[in-house]
């Protein structure tokens, strides 16, 4: 998972994760990753419309994002 945050912040690609909150909620979020820390991850969050900081051990799934089509 680690290879997919540091390729995402070099390519600029973004990525779709669901991610385990403080208030212990499930969220799906879209990011685009600044930087890779040890156990942070530092990212534009476009469901917040703002950087945001995730602990890499809330991340329960992180994959590449497609646009969906259609809909």
């Amino acid at each position: 998972m680690n290879g997919l945050f540091i390729r995402s912040a070099e390519d600029k690609q973004n990525l779709e994760m669901i991610y385990l909150g403080s208030n212990e909620q499930l969220s799906q979020r879209v990011i685009k990753v600044v930087s890779v820390k040890k156990d942070d991850i530092l990212a534009y969050c476009y469901s917040r419309d703002q950087l945001r900081t995730f602990k890499k051990e809330n991340v329960m799934s992180v994959y590449p994002y497609k646009k969906k089509v259609g809909a």
